[in-house]
């Protein structure tokens, strides 16, 4: 069912508030591009591919896209294993495909951020390579080597360390998988006793990090408008995230005089941190609470789940930690799916319940982030065999984007046998041709509520939040988005039964509300209280009139 949306009003951006302004009321869309459109028929997304649905994205509403990796890579890890920071890998195209894609967005509106890997790469990079042999070069301390394969403490720090790798003696710390070295941006606090720990400003160190920093400005000059930052805090070894924080915000500094608008956010999961180091957004997902939003945990039910029983509470606390410290200073992203998370629509949660979800992410502050094909409500996929690092859950959101009926639902016109991954075989998969006929589609509703983030002020990303009605184990959320004289307020009830609630609205006497999204509620203003009645599997936003 599409909801009644209120009349959509075209608001000015505010001049003040952190980050770009093209920013504040952007909604990403993120693209994996093994998996989103084929133009050669090789079984593999890619760049060109990309282009021919810039008009698709474009009509979303959305502002921008956040490209994962396309970089030259081994593709032990689906290209977070980088052999080259300055070229597009051959299966995605060339280095003027990318400069296309900048170029043909930017004629429609949208703007791109792509995927930064910059803490460790591939063994195969020739950085790597180099820095392997017995004999000191350029690229000996460009990585982290320890000066012997025995040395002392090894006995804890095992686990994080390849011995016998090559001739050189000494062992590589990794900084995700095996095969991926962990680039060397120094020690917080080296230890005396370990001369391999070298400073954050020793000679290689720098030398290292310019030679980064000169891989950013290479793709910012090609025309993209930032970079999603992979792993930002783990760079700087033995950080308490302060030297992490220094480093970015000296890059940031630099990068912006000559790329004003640049739009750097980092997988961190610590806002405070992050955004002291100069991102205008982190990512909030990598935390203990966070699966009591949509995943659940032993003893800890979802909250977003029709069978209630959860707690946004525990959710909410760390949230607000990290909100109060930072709301001045830029944005936090709650991501409810992505390439290395389950998809939104998984077995058991009915089509109601994804609405509910996707009314939090699009009201929510800071800046949203959609991942490809969930706006068509594909699946997760259980079950998938392991392909380039996608393990377990990875594996079942990364399968092709469903475009149309037919062979390969139109990712690609390869044989199946030879597709980058299997597309989803289910008879009902959805397709974007099948929800573009149908006015009651998911797609459609997704439109709806991106539309409705962009055109209400107190939708926008720095527009303040201030939970009304949150308590421990019971139903529904409520919260209040205010900039200016305009609030939001928003009332979410993923649990299947009716719930009621009464709170201050903390504002001066208000009028009759008028309501923007949903059909699940009744609230009633009386000066400056208000009293909620909302049925079960529902939400509502409300305009607070004044």
């Amino acid at each position: 069912m599409l909801y009644p949306l209120g009349a959509l009003l075209a608001v000015p951006l505010p001049e003040a508030g952190p980050g770009p302004a093209w920013a504040r009321d952007a909604v990403f869309y993120e693209i994996y591009p093994q998996t989103f459109r084929d133009s050669n028929g090789d079984g593999i997304g890619d760049l060109p591919g990309i282009i021919e649905k810039l008009d698709y994205v474009k009509s979303l509403g959305v502002a921008a896209i956040w490209l994962n990796p396309f970089y030259a890579s081994s593709f032990r890890d689906a290209g977070y294993d980088v052999t080259d920071y300055f070229s597009v890998a051959k299966r995605y195209g060339t280095n003027e495909d990318a400069r296309r894609l900048f170029a043909e967005a930017h004629k429609r509106g949208l703007r791109v951020i792509i995927d930064f890997v910059p803490g460790h790469t591939s063994v195969d990079h020739p950085w790597f390579k180099e820095s392997a042999k017995a004999g000191r070069n350029r690229y000996t301390n460009w990585y982290i080597w320890t000066d012997r394969t025995w040395f002392s403490g090894i006995d804890r720090n095992q686990y994080a360390f390849i011995q016998g790798y090559s001739e050189r003696d000494g062992c590589y710390l990794t900084n995700f998988f095996w095969h991926q070295p962990a680039l060397n941006y120094g020690f917080a606090h080296p230890d005396p006793s370990q001369p391999w720990q070298l400073p954050v400003d020793h000679p290689d160190v720098l030398a290292m990090k310019a030679e980064m920093e000169r891989a950013l400005r290479f793709w910012l000059d090609l025309g993209c408008d930032g970079f999603r930052v992979d792993m930002a805090g783990s760079l700087v070894k033995g950080d308490d995230g302060s030297a992490c924080a220094a480093y970015w915000r000296g890059v940031r500094t630099r990068l912006e005089k000559e790329h004003p608008d640049l739009f750097l956010v980092s997988e961190w999961s610590n806002p405070i941190a992050a955004l002291n180091g100069g991102f205008n957004a982190d990512f909030l997902h990598w935390i203990p609470e966070y699966p009591s939003l949509f995943q659940g945990e032993a003893g800890r039910p979802a909250f977003f789940s029709a069978k209630g029983g959860g707690d946004i509470t525990y959710f909410l606390g760390a949230y607000m930690r990290q909100y109060e410290a930072t709301r001045d200073m830029g944005f936090i992203s709650l991501p409810f799916a992505n390439h290395d998370l389950p998809r939104i629509r998984r077995e058991g949660r009915t089509r109601r319940d994804i609405e509910i979800i996707y009314a939090f992410e699009l009201t929510m502050p800071g800046t949203p982030f959609l991942y490809y094909g969930d706006e068509i409500g594909m699946r997760q996929l259980e079950g998938l065999p392991f392909t380039e690092g996608s393990y377990g859950t990875r594996a079942g959101a990364r399968t092709p984007m469903q475009w149309k009926p037919g062979p390969n639902l139109g990712f690609s016109a390869a044989d199946p046998a030879h597709l980058y991954r299997a597309v989803d075989p289910s008879a009902d998969a959805p397709t974007v041709e099948d929800a573009e006929r149908d006015p009651h589609s998911l797609l459609q509703f997704v439109r709806a509520l991106v539309a409705l983030r962009r055109s209400e002020t107190a939708l926008l990303a720095q527009a303040d939040f201030r939970p009304l009605f949150a308590q421990k184990g019971l139903y529904p959320f409520v919260y209040l988005r205010s900039l200016g004289t305009a609030h939001v307020l928003v009332a979410l009830n993923p649990s299947d039964h009716p719930a009621r609630a009464s709170f201050p609205l903390g504002l001066a006497p208000a009028g009759s509300p008028t309501l923007l999204a949903g059909d699940g509620g009744t609230l009633t203003v009386s000066g400056t209280d208000a009293r909620l009645e909302i049925k079960g599997a529902s939400f509502c936003v409300y305009r607070i009139n004044p």
